[in-house]
C-alpha cells in the first residue's frame, strides 16, 4: 500500500458545542486523537454517528479503525439494568460504533477501542461491564495516572513490554469477558486495562487514553498493521 495508512476515528455527537459566534449541534472529537494517529504516521479521519447500515461501507474505504473514548455504553447491549450512577445514553453513538467494531471484524482490518471504545469492543462480542468502580476518575473533569502492567505474552505486552503509568478517566470496566478476548493488561487493583483478539491480525482495546500522553507505541502498532 502506497503512503500513509487511512485511520477512521469515532466521534462525539453531542446536541450543543461553542466555537466563535456559534453554538450548535455538533459531530467532535478531541483534538488528541487525530494528533495521535498522524504522529504515529497514519492519515486520521473523522467518522461520525451514520446509519448503522452504513458500517460495512465506511470500514472497507479504511485502513485501520479507533473506536474514542466517551459516554457511558448503555446497559441494554449487554443485558443489564441502567444502574444510578451509569451516565445518559448516547443510542446513535451505540449503534453507529456497535456496527463500525462488528464491521471491521467481520472485514478483518486492524482496530484499536479507547477507554469507551474497548468497553464497547467487550460487549459487542457478548461481554458485559461493571457499571461504576472507584479510583479510576478521582477528579471530575481531570485526568489521572495509574500504572499498567502487560500480560507476557499478548499482542499488547509485544507493544508494550514493560509497565507503564498512563492517562486515565473512566468509572466501568469489563466484567465478563466477550468471546474470544483475552486479558492483556491490568491496573495495581486487578481492573483489566487492556483486551485483545488474540484470533485476529490486530484487534486490542485499552482502558486508558494514549491521546493524553506522548507514548505512541499503541498507536503506532494499529498503524504498521494498518500499513501492512
Amino acid at each position: 500500500m502506497a503512503g500513509r495508512p487511512l485511520i477512521g476515528i469515532s466521534t462525539y455527537l453531542e446536541a450543543g458545542a461553542r466555537w466563535g459566534v456559534w453554538e450548535l449541534a455538533a459531530a467532535l472529537l478531541p483534538v488528541g486523537y487525530p494528533r495521535l494517529v498522524q504522529r504515529a504516521g497514519g492519515l486520521a479521519a473523522m467518522l461520525p454517528p451514520d446509519a448503522p447500515g452504513h458500517a460495512a461501507e465506511a470500514v472497507a474505504r479504511l485502513d485501520g479503525l479507533v473506536i474514542a473514548g466517551g459516554p457511558d455504553v448503555d446497559p441494554v447491549h449487554y443485558g443489564a439494568e441502567r444502574e444510578p450512577r451509569t451516565g445518559p445514553p448516547a443510542p446513535e453513538r451505540d449503534a453507529w460504533e456497535l456496527a463500525l467494531i462488528d464491521a471491521a471484524l467481520a472485514a478483518g482490518i486492524p482496530l484499536l477501542g479507547i477507554c469507551r471504545g474497548m468497553q464497547l469492543l467487550n460487549v459487542a462480542v457478548g461481554g458485559t461491564l461493571v457499571q461504576h468502580i472507584e479510583g479510576h476518575a478521582e477528579v471530575v473533569g481531570a485526568f489521572g495516572w495509574h500504572t499498567v502492567k502487560p500480560v507476557p505474552g499478548t499482542l499488547y505486552a509485544g507493544v508494550v513490554p514493560e509497565e507503564t503509568s498512563v492517562p486515565t478517566y473512566h468509572h466501568q470496566a469489563v466484567d465478563r469477558l466477550g468471546t474470544g478476548l483475552l486479558e492483556s493488561a491490568h491496573a495495581p487493583d486487578g481492573t483489566v486495562e487492556a483486551v485483545e483478539l488474540p484470533s485476529s491480525d490486530w484487534v486490542l482495546g485499552v482502558q486508558w487514553h494514549p491521546e493524553m500522553g506522548e507514548d505512541l507505541r499503541v498507536v503506532r502498532g494499529l498503524v504498521q498493521a494498518a500499513g501492512a
